[in-house]
């Protein structure tokens, strides 16, 4: 169980037309396994945040093959992928794209009531439960608008693990945390590896962030260095 991979891309290809081809991604391969954390780095342009894209299976229009928990991606329905995605991914922005009009807890629970595991009492407990391993469950009845920047980025990962997924995207996640919020997330990144042996996919910019994951995979004009 331990080594079996959450993400496997084999040749993935991805080009756009304007109007000639451009190769935006160049036949990238590579795997990460459970309890995993890794980072993507490469200079604007490199074609990662296109990757994390194709990996989130938010795109679907590429060459190659790409596995999420040993289940092929390719050619699945956008129905099936938003399956997935709901309980097999979850996702952590720059923007923590929290609702104000709901509570912390609330905000928390949401990825929940898509997937029917579990009833909204369950949901509620499970959801407290994160923000108490985050250190935030003092917040968890004010509203989304009454916490500050640090704080909404860890109600979104608290958010991103309701549905306890196989692998946790982040695009730039501390891209607008200042020295001490950044090195919080890192920690919180760090314990859910430990406690819950969760892998973790960064796509960053901040190399002291970067250097502190398990992995760097680094990007260079579409390829893999």
């Amino acid at each position: 169980m331990e080594n079996k991979p959450s993400l496997v891309a084999t040749g993935i290809y991805k080009s756009f037309y304007d109007p000639a081809k451009v190769d935006i991604l160049k036949g990238i391969s590579f795997s990460i396994n459970r309890g995993e954390f890794c980072s993507i780095t490469g200079k604007s342009g490199c074609g990662k945040s296109t990757l994390l894209y194709i990996l989130s299976t938010m795109d679907t229009d590429y060459k190659g093959e790409l596995f999420i928990d040993s289940e092929l991606m390719t050619n699945k329905s956008e129905k099936e992928l938003a399956f997935v995605r709901n309980e097999k991914i979850g996702f952590v922005f720059q923007f923590h794209y929290l609702l104000n009009e709901f509570s912390v807890l609330k905000n928390v629970m949401l990825p929940g009531f898509k997937s029917s595991k579990h009833t909204e009492e369950e949901l509620e407990h499970k959801a407290y439960e994160l923000l108490k391993k985050l250190g935030i469950e003092k917040l968890s009845s004010k509203m989304a608008y009454q916490v500050s920047g640090g704080e909404k980025q860890r109600v979104a990962i608290a958010r991103s693990m309701i549905n306890d997924p196989v692998i946790l995207m982040c695009d730039e996640p501390t891209g607008n945390l200042d020295s001490k919020n950044t090195e919080i997330v890192f920690e919180i990144f760090k314990e859910l590896v430990h406690a819950f042996n969760k892998t973790i996919l960064v796509v960053t910019h901040d190399e002291n962030f970067s250097k502190k994951t398990h992995r760097i995979i680094t990007m260079r004009d579409g390829s893999i260095m």
